[in-house]
């Protein structure tokens, strides 16, 4: 039996917020049995990013940019995705 696909969420963040860090820590400590690859990308980089989540970060989406929760990990939003896709 091959190992589950891992799961791409996107972190969208600023490197000096303390919220997108307790984000991603806890991600990483995420009980599931898929494999998380979660990308980081800076809003601040890119104006459109920074417009769109400015007040929103930390947002964590799907590879397709769907929103699965901001502010904080919803859990039962991520336990919901992650059924979704089994």
């Amino acid at each position: 039996m091959s190992p589950p696909t891992p799961v791409h969420l996107i972190v969208y963040l600023r490197p000096y917020c303390h919220l997108c860090h307790d984000l991603i820590e806890r991600l990483r400590c995420w009980p599931t049995p898929h494999t998380l690859h979660i990308e980081t990308i800076d809003i601040d980089s890119d104006p459109q990013l920074e417009a769109r989540y400015n007040e929103w970060v930390p947002v964590l989406t799907d590879a397709s940019h769907n929103e699965i929760c901001h502010h904080f990990l919803d859990e039962a939003a991520l336990t919901a995705y992650l059924a979704k896709i089994r």
